[in-house]
């Protein structure tokens, strides 16, 4: 879903064509690498775009000794598609990382329902941490585990802050339209 989100927000800032669009995504940093995006990924996900109807080819580029080259821009239903795509990936997000490329691209969205959808993810992180925080009562403690339960519950302990905390200073920079 990433991979279409980005590239549906490429074509809203006009025309582009698949070669391109993986060189944006490899410079200066190798995003493309590090994601392990192929170039036969990338065109996966365009012609699954093509066929939902949110993009479209708008011109073909013939150069000699060279592939044809497909120009493609969004629809009008992309258009109206994206903002539905990254609300999804809000949704569906395990962590704020799993968020990054909707993230880049919030002026496609309501910042308000971007907000209301973090909140109901932060009410749940929290609530499901109450309970996890529960169980603790619930282990029993000898001598041969005592030490790898205090760590392991140190770890997910911190976890779980970490994320509720980040959460939480998202959504207030949003906001306040900082992000």
């Amino acid at each position: 879903m990433t991979i279409q989100i980005f590239i549906l927000t490429k074509l809203m800032e006009g025309k582009n064509y698949p070669y391109k669009i993986k060189k944006q995504l490899s410079e200066p940093i190798p995003f493309d690498q590090l994601a392990g995006l192929t170039e036969s990924k990338l065109y996966y996900h365009f012609d699954s775009l093509a066929k939902q109807g949110l993009i479209e080819t708008v011109e073909i580029i013939k150069e000699e000794h060279r592939p044809d080259k497909q120009i493609f821009e969004i629809t009008a239903k992309g258009r109206e598609e994206l903002p539905k795509k990254i609300y999804k990936l809000f949704e569906t997000a395990d962590s704020i990382g799993e968020m990054m490329v909707g993230l880049a691209n919030i002026k496609y969205v309501d910042q308000d329902k971007a907000v209301a959808i973090l909140e109901e993810k932060l009410k749940s992180s929290k609530a499901k941490w109450e309970y996890y925080k529960s169980f603790e009562q619930l282990i029993e403690k000898d001598k041969d585990n005592e030490k790898l339960i205090e760590f392991l519950g140190g770890y997910v302990s911190t976890k779980a802050e970490h994320a509720i905390f980040w959460l939480d200073k998202l959504i207030g920079q949003i906001r306040e339209g900082k992000i």
